[in-house]
């Protein structure tokens, strides 16, 4: 099975492409030039592996929570690529994905997994990583750094933080008495190639963005104003 997946959840753009033969991964943008660098990518991979687009047979699609304008960058090329070619798409999230990361880097661990969501808040979402596979023990939400150290800190629980919304905040998880710090900026393009293979393709691919975007906050915040 051959297997594109799209990444633009966080600032970062990245992309991960495999066949029966290989499996390659490339981080094409660390700056949120989705828009600016995500055709040219999957385009230069396909020509790696001496593919076309018509030899894809599934696209997976992180749909967030993240960025707004990333995401809707990368839910539409692969709404595009899917229906223009007729090939299945396979949503995944991007805090499941810190999860599976951590896990598949050997991390066995309740593990929090935090997305930058800037104007000083995070993506939140709490899993369970053991041998027997990645387990959400709640859902994704919105929080601030210090909610959730807070939260941690207080109950004792062990617990290990990864996400690009941990390295922002670095200073406040790494103070976590009974937390540990697993380094991954990007939500793991590996992972989402895995679960590519393994889940069922997706009746309806829609974003996951749990607020409203930055423009219309600022708009509806000038709107409130006397």
């Amino acid at each position: 099975m051959i297997i594109l997946a799209i990444e633009t959840a966080t600032t970062a753009c990245a992309l991960g492409l495999r066949s029966a033969e290989r499996e390659v991964v490339r981080v094409l943008d660390l700056e949120r030039r989705h828009s600016e660098v995500l055709a040219l990518g999957i385009e230069g991979v396909l020509e790696e592996f001496g593919l076309r687009a018509l030899d894809l047979d599934r696209v997976v699609v992180d749909v967030g929570p993240g960025l707004f304008t990333g995401l809707r960058v990368g839910v539409a090329s692969a709404i595009g690529l899917g229906e223009g070619l007729g090939r299945p798409i396979v949503s995944v999230s991007s805090l499941e994905l810190l999860a599976h990361g951590a896990g598949h880097a050997g991390v066995r661990a309740t593990v929090v997994g935090v997305v930058d969501a800037r104007r000083g808040e995070v993506f939140v979402q709490t899993f369970r990583v053991s041998d027997e596979g990645v387990v959400a023990m709640d859902a994704a939400r919105v929080s601030t750094a210090r909610s959730v150290v807070i939260e941690w800190a207080t109950n004792g629980a062990s617990v290990v933080f990864t996400g690009d919304g941990v390295q922002r905040y670095l200073a406040d998880f790494a103070a976590v008495p009974n937390g540990e710090v697993f380094s991954q900026s990007v939500p793991s393009v590996e992972a989402a190639l895995a679960l590519g293979e393994q889940r069922e393709p997706s009746e309806r691919v829609v974003p996951l963005y749990l607020r409203e975007a930055d423009a219309v906050a600022n708009f509806t915040t000038r709107e409130r104003q006397p």
